[in-house]
């Protein structure tokens, strides 16, 4: 049987663990109502724009160079979103097995010719990448401490004007998407050149339903065109480079809600599993204690017995 000591302090150390456990679930909570109001907030932002874009499209005969197409693209980068810390359960890891297996099937030539450039955003990402021999160039470690608008600008534009020079003929960008606190979707998509999909159009955080009905209750007024001032292309050339930055924004929003849900979904399973520990280990102690009970009256009887006799 174990010793009684030994058990009392794992169980001290097991509930100073959940302490911490259940005080980061807290803390990853809070964070991620904050996350979560800031990327849905910018949904419909992103989405608006996405469609003016696709609009001044169809006014222009000229070819933007952020559409600029490659037959053979020559050198590639890409963009990773992992997260600055870790317990958060396999929210890196599972992007960083996505991005790996894209890179052998897809990007395969370009990573063995040296050609395949690597920008981590993240000490996780860049941590995971680094130690594997990835061509990282550079990276941006607590980029989402203090994740502001203008730091995704100020390292977008470079991407941006290095494209637009032929210094890179693809830009492609990988990050969890937020879907719902207990679960992300891997993102593997091309942003350079610029490619107009499809999107479902997103609804705002704030009271869907009365949003939902007030949009049956509005006319439709998708069909009708814009009027342009001062032209499509000027129009064009201010908007697009801006529709690049906001995608890789609201990738960062997305991504940083998305860290935030893993963390206090992996906390709060850590810290329901402590508990479960706790409870084995009082049971242990219960059981030692009884039977150290039970040899100690056995040996007094048997003393008794023995004096008696």
């Amino acid at each position: 049987m174990a010793n009684l000591r030994d058990i009392r302090d794992r169980i001290a150390s097991v509930k100073s663990t959940q302490q911490i456990t259940r005080a980061m679930k807290m803390v990853a909570a809070a964070r991620l109502r904050k996350a979560q109001e800031r990327m849905t907030d910018a949904r419909p932002y992103t989405w608006k724009l996405r469609e003016i874009v696709a609009r001044l499209l169809e006014k222009t005969q000229n070819v933007h160079p952020l559409f600029r197409q490659s037959e053979k693209p020559k050198q590639v980068l890409l963009l990773v979103m992992g997260s600055d810390r870790g317990l958060c359960g396999g929210f890196n890891n599972n992007l960083f097995r996505i991005v790996e297996h894209r890179i052998h099937d897809d990007l395969h030539k370009h990573w063995k010719d040296g050609t395949l450039s690597i920008i981590c955003f993240g000490k996780k990402s860049y941590d995971y990448f680094r130690t594997r021999k990835y061509p990282v160039i550079d990276h941006k470690i607590g980029f989402f401490e203090h994740l502001e608008y203008q730091h995704v600008v100020d390292v977008i534009n470079k991407i941006v004007d290095d494209f637009t020079n032929g210094t890179y003929d693809e830009v492609y960008l990988a990050y969890n998407e937020f879907k719902t606190v207990i679960a992300q979707r891997r993102r593997f998509q091309k942003i350079l050149p610029v490619d107009i999909g499809t999107e479902d159009k997103p609804v705002p955080a704030t009271q869907p339903d009365e949003v939902k009905k007030a949009a049956k209750n509005k006319e439709d007024l998708s069909d009708i065109d814009y009027l342009y001032e001062p032209d499509p292309d000027t129009i064009l050339d201010t908007v697009l480079p801006l529709f690049v930055n906001i995608q890789i924004w609201q990738a960062s929003l997305e991504s940083f809600a998305a860290e935030q849900g893993a963390r206090m979904t992996a906390m709060d399973s850590a810290t329901e599993n402590a508990g479960d520990i706790i409870r084995d280990l009082e049971l242990k102690y219960n059981q030692a204690r009884q039977a150290a009970i039970t040899t100690e009256i056995s040996e007094i009887v048997s003393g008794a017995e023995a004096l008696s006799e």
